[in-house]
């Protein structure tokens, strides 16, 4: 997008400049026809990206400041899911994911990878489609259905394994489940043989801000531990959710 990599340039060069810039400095310093560096100066003093100064000049302005906030506060999750983890925990044998939403795919920000092998390893900033994993169905499962529709409505992602989830019509059959059950289930979806159970995680304000998953080979998912492990694993999660001020 053509406008948001203006946009992002002119942020840039406002945050770095020593002394407040004019519109005049921004556009010898960007070469940026004149109108176009009007409408986009106009556009970011209203969304409060920029705040424009009785003498012309431009400075940061307190939008981004919510970003920054977001950034610290998922920070503070991961801090809050390596402290939970560390403590003796019934699920700590276990390989331990956590992830954001990132379009149509999840982004690892957290793992805690157990020693048994499960032939894939997680990292942080992994990306993997949302529609197979764990962690990416519960955080699915909180969209409406407009924005679903919209994350998948011109390609839904190739399958991993013959497992895969291979179209939105079945996928949202799967959410329906999940919304049910309580928590997520992929059955082979990322990788055959390996079982992921996954639940969402709340802060003050009772938005979704990250899915958390547990993980499992297909010998040791028998029916009576899938149940008894996604119990547990929603309970840590609604733990976690309350270190995150969830219910408060």
């Amino acid at each position: 997008m053509p406008a948001l990599r203006r946009a992002v340039a002119i942020m840039d060069f406002v945050s770095a400049s020593p002394r407040k810039p004019k519109a005049s400095e921004i556009g010898h310093a960007l070469p940026l026809p004149k109108s176009t560096l009007h409408g986009l100066l106009l556009t970011m003093v209203e969304v409060g990206l920029l705040t424009k100064g009785f003498d012309g000049t431009f400075s940061t302005g307190p939008h981004p400041m919510r970003w920054a906030n977001g950034f610290l506060a998922q920070n503070d999750l991961v801090d809050i899911f390596k402290s939970y983890f560390a403590d003796a925990h019934s699920l700590g044998q276990y390989t331990m994911t956590m992830t954001v939403l990132d379009g149509s795919d999840v982004v690892y920000i957290a793992c805690s990878n157990a020693h048994l092998p499960l032939g894939t390893t997680f990292r942080i900033g992994m990306r993997l489609p949302a529609a197979f994993t764990a962690t990416g169905k519960v955080l699915l499962a909180a969209l409406d259905t407009s924005a679903l529709h919209e994350l998948f409505s011109n390609q839904f992602p190739g399958p991993l394994t013959s497992r895969s989830v291979r179209n939105l019509t079945k996928l949202r059959s799967e959410l329906d489940e999940t919304r049910q059950r309580g928590f997520s289930i992929d059955d082979g979806q990322v990788r055959e043989g390996m079982i992921c159970l996954g639940t969402s995680l709340h802060n003050h304000t009772g938005d979704t801000v990250a899915g958390m998953a547990i993980s499992l080979t297909r010998s040791e998912a028998t029916t009576e531990a899938i149940k008894d492990l996604g119990h547990n694993l929603v309970v840590a999660g609604n733990d976690i959710s309350r270190r995150l001020g969830a219910g408060c």
